[in-house]
């Protein structure tokens, strides 16, 4: 069954500002490795990695928001550069616009269920 994560986006306030971001370390990777993919690194793993890596996605909240997704393409536990224990949530390149959805603020991440989530802006009836 897929799940889904949520997460602020600290200093971010729109999808074209997280494209940007990404921009770099993306093509940094690409010409180490030969893979496109986006990542964010968090200290906790997800306890429901396999649910999340079944079609899930990563949702960024932006100005109190939900604004954007990014499809979630792995989960891997790291020992980070200090040598505590991460998790590197790695993502597909793409940012989806989403329908803004208000969202309060919180710590870390929550799960999102699939019927919790808003609908991406392009399948948006007009």
């Amino acid at each position: 069954m897929t799940v889904h994560l949520i997460k602020l986006c600290v200093g971010i306030e729109t999808a074209a500002q997280l494209e940007a971001v990404q921009r770099d370390r993306i093509a940094r990777l690409e010409a180490e490795v030969g893979r496109r993919a986006a990542w964010h690194v968090t200290r906790r793993t997800p306890r429901r990695a396999a649910e999340l890596c079944d079609g899930g996605s990563l949702y960024w909240i932006m100005r109190g928001h939900i604004r954007a997704r990014q499809r979630i393409a792995d989960v891997r536990s790291i020992t980070d550069q200090a040598g505590r224990a991460a998790c590197v949530i790695e993502l597909d390149p793409e940012i989806v616009p989403v329908v803004p959805r208000a969202r309060k603020p919180f710590q870390g991440w929550r799960y999102l269920e699939p019927g919790n989530a808003p609908p991406d802006q392009a399948a948006r009836p007009d």
